[in-house]
């Protein structure tokens, strides 16, 4: 004899054998439908009598309740939602954790529908909620706008004497993450070490993560250096920590100690994005080039962000002829690929073919975005394509619906102050429909310095003191524009302020890799085991460089001293010394790679000039804004930087 069950307000045909029935949405839907169309004068059969519902925290759940579970997943709609919690309330189903606990999940994680307030609502409803369901609560707090909340609940349930699992604590990490709280997850991690639970390799993880993240590197370290099974997602969050903290060498030699045979652990493509971020940072080419062999070998050529990673970093190796490549062999190209593309043209001093790469983006129908114009406007900025520069910034908005940010104002300003359009400039800084920050006025700043403004830079230095933004770099171009100017007394001044403010210039620092070692020098250096011959090789470099014609730049020296002095100090600056190692310890005709810290000096500009014409040896130097190709004696700046 078949029976009926009345199912909030539809009705299944319930075979005895409960256990053998499922209920798809489909069949709900439609069985649903019917009773609305039936004549109402007909009486439904008669409802199955259920009795009260009886439950402890170990019941098992019932066919009835697999059935409700089993709707609960398959539910694709906010109302069939409503009608399931009717009657889970209606037929106390929802005091059972199992049918509890997958409502909640639908309603605090499942995507579209998500709603967080009705999931709050739904879970202060429990009496007792178990460590499950806070989990849950925890977890939807941690990818919400309000991961503070998560942070409370994982309180809480600790006050009402629920006990904590490993997951309770990694979830409790990942708010904090999301709100960099430091405090709150240095509470957590207490905690772990109270519950016992300092041996779960994922809860470290995640404890690295906030670590790393909030700019505890030491902390984080001591936290990896705990985990008992280290896995990839423990390397490579490591591994991000050190890019993230400055240590991008330390994060290359993770490469070769994770696939020791102590630790046995195979990087996989997350490992390798990390790893080109690292090697475009450092100038990493030969490693930059190791870690795409691996990635070719272990099957992740196909991935697209790998494709686009591998454009930026031999674009930011001074290697455009390999970006191209990739580049060429990369299958559905996206707007990113193209960006990417188009700043690696742009950075390397090629503003035309930045330009016609744009516009055959767009003859192939690829919409541009936001990252993609600061790419091109800097094409212009690198090139002094003035008239272009402006064309484009009038398209951004016009053309394309992009309103400007504050990385395409600084684009155009950099593009007026290289041109010495300085007033321009300024005017265009002091209408911005955005809040103008420290990096334009300092841009600015850079322009004063090589047309020799001093009253605009005067102007310039007050507004970056009004945001309490003045760093050691505005300082020491405020001393380069005023002893360029040759105004003495005001460069004692300046130096006077900086020592009594403590401030402390940031040293140049130059390095160069070879055989996949980054040597790095400083201005005089004596760390270097092999310095004895490189100042050998550089005063032969200097001598061979003079009876060719080089002539040092005294300007370039900010001290008043005399030109004598002014030619010793500026022959050892260490974009010369890794040169001279360059020459020292690779064979005649080899490219040399180098990368500096801060923006090339006149002096050293015309030094590479003469060595790449004299020696025959092609020099790519990136300097903190660009890159200079250097060959036979020219630039490719077309000495425009």
């Amino acid at each position: 004899m078949k029976q009926v069950v009345f199912f909030h307000n539809a009705w299944l045909l319930a075979a005895p054998n409960l256990q053998r029935l499922s209920l798809s949405l489909s069949s709900f839907i439609a069985i649903h439908l019917l009773h609305h169309t039936t004549n109402p004068r007909e009486q439904p059969p008669p409802k199955l009598w259920l009795p009260p519902f009886q439950q402890s925290k170990h019941d098992q759940p019932t066919p009835i309740m697999e059935l409700v579970i089993s709707a609960i997943k398959s539910a694709s709609h906010k109302t069939h939602l409503l009608q399931l919690h009717a009657h889970i309330l209606r037929t106390s189903l929802a005091e059972h954790p199992a049918v509890s606990l997958h409502f909640l999940n639908r309603v605090a994680l499942s995507g579209p529908l998500q709603d967080h307030s009705y999931s709050h609502r739904f879970f202060r409803s429990f009496t007792s909620p178990f460590v499950s369901h806070y989990n849950t609560m925890i977890r939807a707090s941690s990818m919400s706008d309000s991961p503070q909340k998560g942070l409370l609940l994982y309180r809480d349930m600790r006050r009402r004497g629920v006990s904590a699992d490993p997951l309770s604590s990694s979830f409790a990490i990942k708010c904090c993450i999301r709100f960099l709280c430091l405090f709150g997850g240095a509470q957590v991690h207490c905690n772990v070490f109270k519950d016992g639970h300092q041996s779960d390799s994922l809860l470290l993880t995640s404890l690295m993560d906030l670590y790393s993240q909030c700019q505890q590197c030491h902390d984080a370290c001591k936290v990896f250096d705990e985990i008992p099974q280290r896995d990839t997602i423990a390397w490579n969050v490591m591994i991000s920590c050190l890019i993230r903290n400055k240590r991008s060498r330390d994060a290359l030699n993770l490469f070769d100690v994770m696939q020791s045979s102590k630790y046995e652990c195979e990087p996989d493509d997350v490992t390798c994005l990390l790893l080109l971020q690292a090697c475009a940072h450092l100038n990493a080419l030969e490693f930059g080039e190791r870690i795409h062999r691996y990635i070719m070998e272990h099957g992740y050529g196909a991935a697209l962000n790998l494709s686009n990673s591998l454009i930026s970093m031999y674009s930011r190796c001074g290697s455009l002829d390999k970006a191209y490549e990739v580049f060429k062999g990369t299958c559905n190209k996206s707007v990113v690929s193209w960006s990417a593309m188009i700043s690696g043209l742009a950075a390397n001093g090629y503003g035309i073919e930045a330009i016609e790469a744009f516009q055959e983006m767009q003859r192939l129908g690829i919409w541009p975005d936001d990252q993609t114009f600061t790419g091109v406007l800097s094409a212009c900025s690198h090139s002094g394509l003035v008239d272009e520069g402006i064309s484009f910034f009038d398209r951004m908005s016009r053309e394309f619906g992009i309103t400007p940010n504050i990385h395409h104002y600084g684009c155009m300003v950099d593009l007026f102050g290289r041109a010495g359009l300085l007033d321009k400039a300024y005017q265009l800084i002091t209408s911005m429909a955005v809040r103008p920050d420290s990096t334009i006025w300092r841009t600015l700043l850079g322009a004063c310095r090589i047309y020799g403004d001093v009253t605009l830079g005067e102007r310039v230095i007050e507004h970056l003191i009004e945001l309490k933004a003045q760093e050691a770099g505005d300082y020491v171009l405020l001393l380069n524009i005023y002893s360029s100017a040759g105004h003495w007394d005001k460069v004692a001044e300046v130096r006077k302020l900086m020592k009594e403010k403590s401030i402390q210039t940031t040293p140049g620092c130059s390095t160069i890799e070879l055989k996949g070692t980054v040597h790095d020098f400083v201005v005089d250096d004596v760390l270097h085991p092999r310095k004895s011959e490189i100042y050998k090789t550089l005063n032969e470099i200097n001598k061979q460089l003079k009876i060719a014609g080089y002539v040092v730049e005294p300007s370039s020296e900010l001290h008043k001293i005399d030109e004598k002095e002014k030619g010793y100090v500026l022959s050892y600056h260490s974009e010369k010394l890794a040169v001279a190692f360059g020459v020292l310890a690779t064979p005649p005709g080899t490219t040399l790679r180098v990368a500096n810290n801060l923006r090339l000096c006149v002096d050293c500009h015309n030094f590479l000039k003469t060595f790449s014409w004299v020696y025959n040896r092609d020099v790519v130097l990136r300097d903190h804004n660009r890159f200079h190709h250097f060959r036979g004696g020219l630039c490719s700046c077309n000495d425009y930087w």
